[in-house]
């Protein structure tokens, strides 16, 4: 197995996806359910579901039985179709945040940053995008619609991503029209500064591309091919200035692995010209270890 495609050590993931846990339950405490906001997802059914439950019938239902509720069929899917330990882990941020989210209610009611709608949204989108970002890095999941995208992904070779936001603005719709349009539309704004924040932590599923030119070929693939396990195709071309015959490698790698990959290949040929790009959309093969 190639050195990159290793997973951390399990207690290095357990510790990631616990921390993730308690920023998941201090964000629910501290700016979500104080903004009143429904992030995406099945933390937001559940809050949904609370929040009814609190209003029309004077209860206050646990969040983390409601969450665990909803979890039970991903939860099923991730243990069938995607990895046991994947979904181990991921089941652990789950019960952990849900238990914290309710001790946190219960030991702390007054405890909150900030009462300003929008300064809620803002770092409690960022607070939510760590926690999500630990858990990638964990190799693991926050559950929920996680499995199901990843489900449709793998068995389909289609982004269900589409569909999930979908069912997250069927959620807003629905607490738009029972709580108001300002926790929708500020809830909108807490899925935005997450999802902006995220993509700025987490970078492993965006891809460059890699235009090399080079005259060791065989080299520079070696190292595309140790460090990535990904594969190159080569052309060959004559410099217009030097009149030499030159090759150019072309790959695809994920865009965590590229400036390392920049150093090594310079390292092997000093003179490589290297042209990266920031790819939008990969149609075909591309190598990615399956979650464990």
């Amino acid at each position: 197995m190639n050195r990159n495609d290793r997973p951390l050590p399990l207690i290095l993931r357990v510790i990631l996806v616990l921390a993730a846990g308690v920023l998941f339950a201090l964000n629910i405490h501290s700016f979500v359910n104080v903004a009143g906001l429904f992030p995406g997802g099945i933390s937001g059914v559940a809050l949904l579901v609370q929040r009814l439950a609190l209003d029309l019938f004077s209860v206050r239902l646990p969040y983390s039985l409601l969450t665990w509720a909803l979890n039970v069929v991903p939860v099923a899917v991730g243990f069938r179709f995607i990895g046991r330990r994947f979904t181990i882990l991921s089941v652990l941020l789950i019960v952990s945040s849900g238990l914290l989210a309710d001790l946190f209610d219960s030991l702390f009611p007054g405890l909150f940053v900030t009462d300003d709608r929008m300064l809620c949204c803002v770092f409690g989108g960022f607070l939510n995008a760590v926690s999500v970002a630990l858990c990638l890095f964990a190799e693991s999941s926050s559950g929920g619609t996680d499995f199901i995208a990843i489900y449709i992904s793998e068995r389909t070779g289609k982004s269900a991503w589409n569909a999930i936001f979908a069912a997250n603005c069927a959620v807003l719709l629905v607490a738009g029209l029972l709580f108001g349009w300002d926790s929708a539309l500020y809830s909108i704004i807490f899925q935005f500064a997450s999802t902006q924040a995220l993509n700025f932590l987490y970078r492993k599923y965006s891809k460059t591309t890699l235009l090399i030119v080079t005259d060791r070929p065989d080299d520079v693939y070696g190292v595309i091919r140790s460090l990535t396990n990904h594969d190159a195709t080569v052309f060959t071309g004559v410099g217009e200035y030097s009149g030499r015959e030159k090759r150019l490698l072309y790959s695809v790698v994920s865009d965590t692995e590229t400036g390392r990959l920049e150093r090594e290949i310079r390292r092997v040929d000093p003179d490589a010209f290297i042209n990266v790009l920031q790819s939008k959309e990969i149609i075909g093969k591309f190598f990615k270890r399956r979650a464990d």
